[in-house]
């Protein structure tokens, strides 16, 4: 059976589950708001949580998931082994099915052993099980049902005992090995043998019972399954190389690192090796962060997604490489990932931009700071000093300086750089308590929380608010500032719905403010620009958000509802959110569905939405109970986490979702709604693109200008007669096209004449410059019609710049066309259909070898 590849081995993966009853969930985003959810996703499980917690009821009882993850924080922090191991990446895929209170142990156990020996090809006699101590049913199973030896069943303790941590959902776990072979370590399988021997690719958790705070233990409601397996880890034991970087989901990546920078992989050096694997590693990490909407900043996630777009610069440099590789590694990705994430190529210049942007800043520091390290590591060891001020001059993140210094071995004095960070955020706190608090990052976000409080938000029904600034931090751009108040009308971003902009103004200044987000919860962040004076921190402020933006997102975000519910009513009540975008120029509204909604369904989902309108039912919003909530039905946006109390939205009677942003009072403020474009943007995800109001009044504005511009064009007296009149260009136009390519015709006869009348043996070869393709074709077949030829072969330009060639041949010459003209059209830098018979053309890129081409062609054909 030959190896599978990424993409056969992610659909039959899922096609095996789905044929036995799983719904096939997409990937969900990196970034999860969960309260329990980590920085980035970093198994299969996180999307599926709440459903494991018990807190929401599955919509499934099977599932079976491929799904993105990241491990670069927390306590899954691969950072140290990246290209240094045989399995360790920091963007992996994880195959992945569960049960939600259907199947158990035995179906599971049955069904992980016929996929990976009768659908992925894993030799049996390879495969080695491990279960936990107590479980006696799993070894069961496996011994007597599967017929695996119970020579290759091993026990163990804590390894094959799954968590969710320290309280929650939890159970026993049996993972599935494979025995790479005595070259890779000693044997006694995975609980005495080598690691890297005995590689364990999939792990199979049997959750039945629930761990309380006291350590007790209580038996679910109902047991479930969750499994998870790594698909490079999958790729790199069936298609049996050394390690994950080697299989053909990141070799590519790989070979792209190789290429930026002219190294060899693989040729004897290991650490242009691990660099090479690094940076194909970082091409994929940072690629899928940027997609999913994180940016590089100096906190949280997006400082996360800085060092590894810095780490891959870094180690480039290190390589010799001193121009931008960014865009390179960007689209690589892309071009390798595209197929499994269509999103990817939609956003491909985005997360270009972002990634490009990013490694300027960063290259305009890295020669300095490089020598400045460097100087340090002449010394044989890198204090505390030195890497405060590379982290807090040069931008290198500490976790980079101690990289180099452990690939040099030099010692990093953690402990004094610790306590310089310590200091300085002292320093914030002291200089917070009288002016503004010079905060670095979330910790100095969290400063301001504990010492001030979280922000009053008043813009539900206010446009302008008095504040106090609570403090005022310079932002990441020059020229910009974070400012706090303790009360603000600024929406922050959220729930799909863009931040608001607008002024502060205080006695002695104007700030202008550009865009409003949240640093942590509850605490809003306005990003400014100094417009007049200045305005410091304890100072009483007037906040006014713009009131006509403000309106326009209002009227989008209630039509985002509408919509909701339209197409639930056309398509089914299978539809819901997967993520919004609500700006004051349009709205975007992800859903999933199965298909692409057709321009019936689209009409009539506009046509509900604007009757809805046009009815001018109230808008009310109002906080409950999370469990009176649901029992009114109503329906949680994506991605937004929810407490006990929540804030319902009624749009109308039909409509009701939980929704933390701000809306119209009523339906007919909305104005009406106009759906412009619906796409494709992964697997059963659907995407529309609509205007509300004045976007919708500007849209019938244009149109009704274009179509008046057309009318006149096509001299006809009114609109409603520009498709008559278009209809008799047309057929004028084709009769037109009709007479020339009669009169070519009858030119190419002429012609053709002329050119048989000079052959040699039956074959005609030639320069013809001037003739498009179609007309060279043309001449060819005309030249080949004549008596006694049994070759054409015709080459030019038609414009000086490109190549055009044809070739034509007689039925019984015994030669094909194709092959004439893809032999001319290699040397001139083209190529074609070497199969086609009688009539073939080609284009061609290098003017200067049609002569040569020609000459290659007599020599074929003997003249």
């Amino acid at each position: 059976m030959p190896a599978l590849d990424a993409n056969s081995l992610r659909r039959a993966y899922t096609d095996f589950f789905v044929d036995r009853g799983h719904t096939h969930v997409p990937s969900s985003p990196l970034v999860l708001t969960h309260p329990t959810a980590p920085m980035f996703v970093n198994a299969g499980m996180n999307q599926f949580v709440e459903y494991l917690n018990g807190e929401l009821p599955p919509p499934y009882k099977r599932a079976t998931t491929v799904q993105k993850c990241v491990r670069l924080s927390g306590k899954h922090n691969d950072i140290a082994e990246l290209g240094k191991t045989r399995r360790h990446l920091s963007f992996f895929e994880m195959l992945g099915n569960w049960s939600f209170g259907d199947y158990y142990k035995e179906e599971a156990i049955e069904m992980a052993w016929e996929l990976c020996t009768e659908v992925a090809g894993f030799d049996g006699d390879r495969l080695w099980v491990t279960v936990h101590e107590t479980d006696d049913e799993a070894e069961e199973i496996w011994r007597d049902k599967i017929g695996v030896p119970a020579g290759r069943i091993q026990r163990l303790g804590k390894e094959n005992f799954w968590e969710m941590g320290d309280t929650g959902p939890c159970g026993p776990s049996s993972e599935i090995h494979f025995d790479a072979g005595p070259e890779w370590g000693e044997p006694g399988g995975p609980a005495a043998g080598s690691g890297d021997r005995y590689v364990e690719f999939w792990n199979l958790v049997f959750m039945d019972r629930y761990r309380n705070p006291d350590g007790s233990f209580l038996p679910l409601p109902s047991k479930n399954v969750d499994t998870g397996g790594g698909l490079e880890r999958w790729l790199m034991l069936l298609e049996g190389v050394p390690t994950v970087y080697d299989t053909d989901a990141v070799r590519p990546l790989v070979a792209t690192a190789e290429r930026i920078s002219s190294k060899r992989y693989r040729a004897g050096d290991e650490r242009v090796d691990t660099a090479l694997r690094v940076i194909g590693d970082h091409a994929r990490t940072m690629t899928f962060i940027v997609n999913d909407g994180i940016a590089p900043s100096n906190e949280g996630r997006g400082y996360v997604l800085r060092g590894v777009i810095r780490r891959a610069v870094r180690l480039a440099y290190q390589l010799g490489v001193e121009r931008p590789i960014g865009s390179e590694l960007v689209m690589a990705t892309v071009e390798h990932m595209g197929e499994a994430y269509p999103e990817l190529k939609t956003n491909a210049d985005v997360i270009a931009d972002v990634v490009d942007r990013e490694e300027a800043r960063f290259r305009t520091t890295l020669r300095t700071g490089s020598q400045l390290l460097e100087e340090e590591l002449e010394k044989g060891r890198v204090s505390g000093a030195t890497a405060f001020a590379l982290h807090d001059t040069f931008g290198f993140p500490v976790e980079i300086t101690e990289e180099i210094a452990e690939e040099r071995g030099a010692p990093l004095d953690r402990a004094g750089f610790d306590k310089l960070m310590a200091e300085q955020k002292q320093r914030s706190r002291d200089a917070g308590k009288t002016v503004a608090i010079a905060a670095s990052g979330i910790e100095g976000y969290r400063q301001l929380v504990d010492e001030f409080g979280t922000t009053e938000f008043t813009g539900y029904t206010e446009y302008e608010s008095a504040a106090k600034v609570v403090a005022i931090l310079p932002g990441e751009d020059e020229g910009k500032v974070e400012v706090f108040l303790d009360r603000t009308p600024f929406y922050a971003e959220g729930g799909g719905q863009v931040g608001d902009t607008g002024t502060i103004t205080s006695s002695t200044g104007t700030l202008r403010v550009l865009d409003t987000t949240a640093a942590v919860p509850g605490l809003h962040r306005h990003l400014a620009v100094v417009e007049e004076g200045s305005v410091a921190a304890g100072q009483e402020v007037t906040a006014s958000i713009d009131a006509h933006r403000r309106d326009a997102i209002r009227r989008n975000h209630t039509g985002t509802h509408l919509l909701h519910w339209a197409l639930r009513e056309v398509l089914g009540p299978h539809v819901k959110q997967q993520g919004s975008l609500v700006g004051p120029d349009y709205l975007r509204f992800d859903f999933s569905h199965h298909s692409a909604v057709t321009p019936e369904q689209l009409a009539e989902v506009e046509r509900l939405a604007n009757e809805r309108i046009l009815d001018n039912e109230p808008v009310r919003a109002y906080e409950t109970a999370m469990a009176q909530a649901k029992e009114a039905g109503a329906i949680m946006f994506f991605g937004d986490k929810y407490g006990e109390v929540v804030r319902v939205v009624e749009a109308g009677h039909k409509s009701m979702e939980l929704c933390g942003g701000t809306h119209v009072n009523a339906l007919g403020m909305i104005g009406p709604i106009k759906v412009t474009q619906e796409t494709s943007i992964g697997a059963n995800l659907r995407r529309i693109f609509a205007l509300t109001g004045e976007g919708t009044l500007d849209w019938i504005a244009e149109r009704e200008s274009l179509l008046t511009t057309t009318a006149a064009l096509a001299k006809a007296a009114k609109p409603e007669e520009v498709p008559g009149a278009v209809e008799r260009l047309l057929q004028r136009q084709k009769g037109l096209e009709d007479e020339v390519k009669s009169l070519r015709a009858q030119l190419a006869s002429g012609e053709g004449k002329e050119l048989a009348a000079s052959a040699v043996d039956g074959v005609v070869v030639a320069r013809r410059d001037g003739l498009a393709g179609e007309q060279l074709k043309d001449l060819a077949v005309s030249v080949r019609n004549e008596p006694g030829i049994r070759a054409v072969m015709l080459a030019g330009t038609p414009d000086g710049e490109r190549v055009a060639l044809a070739a034509a041949v007689a039925k019984d010459s015994g030669l094909v066309a194709g092959e004439l003209v893809v032999e001319a059209a290699k040397i001139t830098g083209g190529g074609g259909n070497a199969k086609a018979p009688d009539v073939a053309v080609a284009g061609g890129k290098d003017v200067s070898k049609i002569d040569d081409a020609l000459a290659a062609v007599r020599a074929t054909l003997g003249r």
